[in-house]
């Protein structure tokens, strides 16, 4: 099926607001867009017309198995450009979320195929998202929030699931990249801060809100 970059971008971000919640209406979509509400309209017709959507009265809409299948193929395309990005072109990991959403575009299968056998296979983007098969199939990824971790217990940074640039920037003043280990050593209650030890770094202190957003293997 062909589909627009517009048609593709709303795809991806339809899929990812129905994974954060069970309703996904006309006002959530436009404010994760920042786009308005009659664009949105516009844009959901194009897709329930190429039979991509389903809608539910009260529930709103939600990607059907196309759509989902869809949504699958252009983020297996966007988490391998962004490994290829980081393992082979040495660029920082903070850096290539907005390229990969360009070059997520490139549809040929068979370069799309190519690429991951380049690259190994891999079952992880660099900021440990899980990356698509050639099915479609999502791996599942064993992991809990910093924020959960008990005090003292060794683990392993797996994924990072804020990736803003002022997230980013956080990262790599502490010194925190996918596979550091880590070991919580205190909790704040105020705020809901961690003291925690990373690698070799000295301790330090990481906010609450990271910490929701910093996930980790309990080793």
């Amino acid at each position: 099926m062909k589909l627009s970059q517009s048609e593709e971008n709303y795809i991806k971000s339809i899929y990812n607001l129905q994974s954060k919640t069970e309703k996904v209406n006309t006002n959530s979509l436009a404010a994760f867009l920042d786009t308005s509400a009659a664009s949105i309209t516009d844009m959901l017709k194009k897709l329930k017309s190429k039979n991509l959507l389903e809608y539910k009265k009260y529930y709103g809409f939600r990607l059907n198995g196309a759509g989902n299948k869809q949504a699958l193929k252009i983020i297996r395309r966007h988490r391998l450009w962004e490994f290829f990005l980081v393992s082979k072109l040495d660029m920082e990991w903070e850096k290539v979320h907005d390229i990969a959403e360009e070059l997520e575009h490139v549809s040929s299968a068979e370069l799309i195929e190519k690429l991951d056998r380049y690259l190994g296979n891999p079952k992880i983007d660099p900021h440990g998202d899980p990356i698509p098969d050639e099915k479609g199939v999502m791996p599942v990824l064993k992991q809990i929030a910093l924020k959960d971790l008990p005090h003292k217990r060794n683990a392993v940074i797996s994924s990072v699931s804020s990736q803003t640039p002022q997230m980013m920037e956080m990262l790599n003043h502490y010194g925190i990249k996918i596979g550091s280990p880590i070991k919580v050593l205190k909790s704040f209650v105020f705020d809901g801060s961690l003291q925690v030890k990373i690698a070799k770094q000295p301790e330090c202190i990481i906010s609450g809100l990271a910490a929701q957003n910093i996930f980790v293997y309990d080793t």
